[in-house]
């Protein structure tokens, strides 16, 4: 199964260096039988966008959570990790507004890396705007709103696995 699963740069580079992305469980984003219900008339790529979306939006949070936004150059940059892992190592969950969350319950090895999805530097400051307002955003505020969802208007531009070192460079 395909599996998003949000992260940083910092984050990234820990995960390289450890060879797997862990431990577990880990908060992932899938095309689950929830997402499919819920967007019927998506085809497999559509559903496939929608959960990558939720694992940026989940990026962001990790951003905003955490020294990592300040970690380097360009580190306030969304990151998903695309990984193809066993069915049978995700357990689908989430409420009605989180259809695609699924929990991955076994660390990720990093030969089970697929792809990475990372913001194009040219979104750092739009990165950076959004994890300042996003408590704002929380808590109902509509201009703050209005600079989260913005971020989502930078697509990530997705990296083959061969070119991670380029990236945490």
């Amino acid at each position: 199964m395909r599996v998003y699963l949000p992260s940083t740069l910092p984050a990234l580079a820990r995960v390289v260096a450890a060879g797997e992305l862990g431990p577990a469980p880990l908060t992932g984003f899938a095309v689950t039988p929830a997402l499919i219900e819920w967007y019927a008339s998506g085809d497999t790529e559509e559903l496939e966008y929608v959960a990558l979306t939720e694992a940026a939006r989940a990026s962001l949070r990790l951003l905003a959570a955490g020294p990592a936004a300040g970690d380097g150059e360009g580190a306030a940059r969304r990151v998903v990790l695309a990984a193809d892992v066993p069915d049978e190592t995700v357990k689908a969950g989430g409420g009605l507004e989180e259809r695609a969350r699924v929990r991955v319950v076994e660390p990720v090895p990093l030969k089970l890396l697929a792809a990475v999805h990372v913001d194009d530097p040219a979104a750092v400051p739009d990165v950076e705007a959004a994890i300042a307002v996003l408590p704002a955003a929380d808590g109902g505020d509509d201009d703050a709103r209005f600079v989260v969802d913005g971020v989502e208007d930078h697509e990530l531009l997705w990296y083959a696995t061969q070119e991670i070192p380029d990236l945490l460079t």
